[in-house]
C-alpha cells in the first residue's frame, strides 16, 4: 500500500510508528504538519521513509490557514496517490485531511485530543464532529477514548483500540544504580517524575505532594524529568519549600538514557489530570518500577491498586502525599508489586504484538470504503 502519515510534529511517538512502518512492505510518505522548539526527537527519520513538505512551512498550526492547508494536502494527494491517509490528532491532522474528502481517513487520537480538546468549546467540539463523520476508522489507545467519540455519534464498529506500545528489551527491569550514583543517592527512596511540565500534567500538583512528604521523611529524593510552561511555577514551589537538594532537574532526556532512569527509581508517578493509555507508564511497568497514577480512565485500565501499582485521587495533594508515605514505609515488600509491573507490559503493552492492529486497521479501512 501507499501510505501518508500525516502527524503533527515530530516526537518520540512518531519515531516508533515510522521506524515500524518503514520495516514493512508499505512505501510510506510523512507529512509533517509543525514544527515546533525544541524537537522532542533527536533520532533520524528511517532511512525508508519518503518525507513530504509543505510548500510553506509552518511553525505552529492556526486554523487561520485551514484554507491552504486544504489546498497544500490535495496537492499531495495528487501528486503520491496514497492508497491510505493516517492522520491525528483529531483536530489538526485528521481535520486538514477531513476537508479534502479523502477516504479511506484512519484517523488516529493521541488520547488529551479526545478527552481533553474535544470538549473545549463549541468550535472544538464541531471540528471534532466533522472529523470523526468523515473518518472511515478511529485508532485510539483506551476505552475512554472509544466512549468520548461515541458522544459524537461515533459507531464503535469503526474504532480499533491500539494502545501503542514500548520496546520491551529496552524498558526491562534491570538491577542498574548509575543515576543514583551520579547524584549520591544510593540509600535514598527515589520518585520519578517524567511528564511534561503543562498544566495537563499535574506537575505542579506532584510537587507540593512530594514537598509535604520529604518533610516527614528526610530520605525522598525526586527525579524531575521534563520542561514546559509552568518551569517558573514548579521551581519557585521547589525553592519556597526548601527541597531543592532532594530534587534533580534533569530536563530532556534521551530515549537512550531514558531507561537508565526508570531502573535507577524506586517508584513513578503521574499525576496527569487526563491520559489514554500513557507510554511512559507502559515504560514504568516494562522496568518492573512500582507506580502510583491518578485516578483518571486511562490509568484504570492499566492499574490495578495493590496488584501492580496504586491510584491516588486526581488533583489531591494529600491523598498523593500520603499515598506516598505509605509507600515508602512498605519499601522493602515491592517484590510482588514488580513482578506483576512486569508482567502487565508483557501482556499489554508489547509494541511488536501492538502494532499488527495498526496494520490491521489500514486493511479494515480500505475493505469499509470498497464496501
Amino acid at each position: 500500500m501507499r501510505i501518508l502519515y500525516f502527524s503533527r510534529d515530530y516526537t518520540p511517538h512518531d519515531y516508533r510508528f515510522l521506524s515500524s512502518l518503514a520495516e514493512t512492505d508499505h512505501q510510506i510518505w510523512y507529512l509533517r504538519l509543525e514544527r515546533k522548539t525544541p524537537q522532542r526527537e533527536d533520532r533520524a527519520i528511517p532511512e525508508k521513509i519518503i518525507i513530504k513538505n509543505w510548500k510553506n512551512f509552518k511553525e505552529e498550526f492556526s486554523y487561520k490557514n485551514i484554507l491552504s492547508y486544504v489546498r497544500e494536502l490535495q496537492k499531495i494527494i495528487k501528486d503520491i496517490n496514497p492508497d491510505i491517509i493516517h492522520a491525528g490528532p483529531v483536530q489538526s491532522c485528521a481535520f486538514i485531511a477531513s476537508l479534502t474528502g479523502f477516504r479511506p481517513l484512519v484517523t488516529m487520537s493521541w488520547g488529551s485530543d479526545m478527552l481533553v480538546d474535544s470538549q473545549k468549546n463549541s468550535f472544538m467540539k464541531w471540528v471534532t464532529k466533522f472529523s470523526l463523520n468523515r473518518s472511515s476508522l478511529l485508532l485510539g489507545d483506551c476505552n475512554a477514548v472509544l466512549e468520548k467519540a461515541q458522544e459524537f455519534g461515533f459507531q464503535s464498529s469503526n474504532f480499533v483500540q491500539f494502545p501503542w506500545g514500548i520496546d520491551l528489551n529496552q524498558f526491562t527491569p534491570s538491577n542498574t544504580e548509575s543515576m543514583r550514583e551520579r547524584r549520591g543517592w544510593e540509600k535514598n527512596f527515589i520518585i520519578l517524575s517524567l511528564r511534561s511540565w503543562e498544566p495537563i500534567y499535574g506537575v505542579d500538583v506532584l510537587v507540593n505532594a512530594f514537598s509535604l512528604a520529604a518533610k516527614e521523611q528526610p530520605d525522598l529524593r525526586l527525579f524531575l524529568l521534563g520542561n514546559g510552561s509552568q518551569a517558573s511555577i514548579i521551581r519557585t514551589l521547589i525553592e519556597k519549600a526548601g527541597i531543592s537538594e532532594k530534587v534533580f532537574f534533569g530536563g530532556q532526556v534521551s530515549q537512550k538514557d531514558l531507561p537508565n532512569y526508570y531502573q535507577s527509581s524506586d517508584l513513578y508517578i503521574s499525576a496527569s489530570h487526563s491520559d489514554g493509555s500513557s507510554v511512559s507508564l507502559m515504560e514504568a511497568l516494562g522496568c518492573g518500577l512500582p507506580s502510583l497514577v491518578s485516578d483518571i480512565s486511562g490509568n484504570k485500565e492499566w492499574i490495578i491498586p495493590e496488584e501492580n501499582g496504586w491510584l491516588f485521587k486526581d488533583s489531591n495533594i494529600l491523598d498523593l502525599k500520603e499515598k506516598i508515605l505509605q509507600i515508602y514505609d512498605r519499601r522493602y515488600d515491592l517484590q510482588k508489586i514488580k513482578l506483576n509491573a512486569r508482567s502487565q507490559a508483557e501482556q499489554k503493552a508489547n509494541w511488536n504484538e501492538n502494532f499488527k492492529k495498526l496494520l490491521f486497521s489500514y486493511k479494515l479501512a480500505r475493505k469499509k470504503v470498497k464496501g
